[in-house]
């Protein structure tokens, strides 16, 4: 059954429906004969029988009672054999029951006592069954003689000769109603399933442009509107993964021509010129430190992003934590002439990886330095969801299409990827993981002239730890 496709098992389910009906009226049709037109039949005799029977109690059986129910033979359906003896029931009724005697020695015992006798059986002069009784007749010193009554079975294609015609009409439409029924759930179970296969080929083959109909509300709806949003979400991965690919590329790409340019001009100068040769591997080394961190940040956001990572949680007092990473700032603030706007509540705890905290607070405040013209503020306040940090810069700002953007691996606001402000183009995209694993919100916005960097962190609350 499991090597069958699912079409060959709807068949297999078709087919046994038909049969399992076909079965259930064969016995339904038998349990008709049998326990109601039997049954009929049988009380039918001894009410008859009872009733003749008991019309010449403690009477003679004369020859104008035999007449009497001689005639009601003829008028009624049933068969009426009256006779003095016991014996004498042979000659009326020369016929075996199931090839046996009509009356044994238990008949005749039970017959003595003055009770009836039932019999049923098939005769095969008759060719059909009968059913009978044998009644006893009492006078006033004994049985004075016997009544049986048997009428001959109809078969039960006789029974239901005129029933059977519209059984089986009724079952040929119900059949033909059921099979249009399947055909057409058939056709919208498995054409849309026929068609998932083919796009779900496409797509192992990299082609995600196909969409399956999902107006549907029932479970093929369903499975057409997760299979467009798997297509949609592969093609936005496989779009972001040539990205990458196109981005670590030029990204190595540029150090590295550095790296063998330097390094080819100082081979050949070593001789001639070597203050050119010291400033080309001045060069070559910076060159060689910006990709030794472009490789560091790679792994590091990879590690963030596949949770490979643990946090080390514990109770920090975030604001000297800012102060820290703000000291680390103080030469190149002056050498740009940016004034600092800070305001920053001293007395905030909270629960996180001091390590990576203090890496949100240096790469966000490394890259408002970056773009900054005159000045950055920085707020950081309690608020009724934990902590809210607050950076902001001014100068130019990032285009609305940008805005969404702000977090992806390499995406920098310059599209000629200007190396006058250096970077790896992934430090934010570390910021939005980090906040992420300590269950916080990173947002970036534009107001007026500024670039705006939103972060809510949950706040620790001393009682938990209690």
């Amino acid at each position: 059954m499991n090597n069958l496709n699912l079409s060959k098992k709807m068949l297999l389910v078709f087919l046994g429906s038909i049969i399992c009906t076909i079965l259930f009226s064969f016995f339904f049709i038998h349990y008709l004969y049998t326990d109601l037109y039997k049954e009929r039949i049988k009380e039918s005799i001894m009410y008859q029988g009872n009733r003749t029977a008991a019309h010449y109690h403690y009477g003679e059986l004369s020859d104008s009672i035999i007449e009497k129910i001689q005639w009601y033979n003829i008028v009624s359906e049933y068969e009426i054999i009256v006779v003095d003896r016991l014996d004498d029931l042979t000659s009326h009724f020369p016929y075996q029951l199931d090839y046996q005697m009509l009356v044994d020695d238990s008949d005749e015992d039970i017959l003595e006592t003055g009770q009836p006798v039932m019999k049923e059986g098939y005769v095969k002069e008759l060719n059909r069954e009968i059913f009978g009784g044998i009644f006893p007749i009492k006078g006033e010193n004994g049985l004075i003689g016997f009544i049986y009554i048997y009428v001959p079975l109809a078969a039960i294609q006789d029974v239901f000769r005129d029933s059977l015609p519209i059984m089986l009409l009724v079952g040929t439409t119900f059949f033909i109603i059921l099979f249009l029924i399947l055909q057409r759930v058939w056709r919208s179970l498995f054409e849309p399933l026929k068609t998932l296969q083919t796009y779900s080929e496409s797509v192992s083959k990299g082609d995600y442009s196909n969409r399956l109909d999902s107006q549907r509300s029932d479970e093929i709806g369903k499975l057409a509107t997760a299979f467009n949003v798997m297509s949609h979400s592969l093609a936005e991965q496989d779009q972001r993964k040539k990205e990458f690919t196109s981005n670590i590329v030029h990204e190595l790409r540029t150090p590295l021509t550095y790296i063998s340019g330097y390094a080819q001009l100082s081979r050949d100068k070593i001789d001639s010129s070597p203050e050119d040769v010291k400033q080309y591997l001045s060069t070559i080394e910076k060159e060689t430190e910006r990709l030794k961190k472009l490789i560091h940040d790679l792994v590091e956001l990879n590690h963030l992003e596949q949770d490979f990572y643990t946090l080390v949680n514990e109770p920090i007092a975030i604001a000297q934590l800012l102060f820290d990473t703000l000291e680390l700032f103080a030469i190149r603030l002056k050498d740009k002439g940016i004034q600092l706007q800070a305001m920053i509540d001293e007395n905030l705890i909270l629960q996180g990886d001091p390590k990576r905290l203090q890496q949100v607070f240096y790469n966000t405040i490394d890259n408002a330095v970056k773009y900054a013209e005159r000045s950055i503020s920085i707020q950081l306040a309690a608020n009724d969801y934990g902590v809210i940090y607050r950076i902001a810069n001014d100068g130019v700002t990032i285009g609305d299409e940008d805005i969404a953007r702000i977090g992806e691996r390499f995406f920098r606001t310059d599209k000629a990827r200007n190396r006058t402000t250096g970077g790896t183009g992934l430090g934010l995209s570390i910021v939005k993981e980090i906040v992420r694993l300590h269950g916080g919100t990173f947002n970036v916005s534009n107001e007026t002239t500024e670039t705006i960097v939103t972060i809510t962190l949950p706040v620790f609350d001393e009682r938990s730890e209690g």
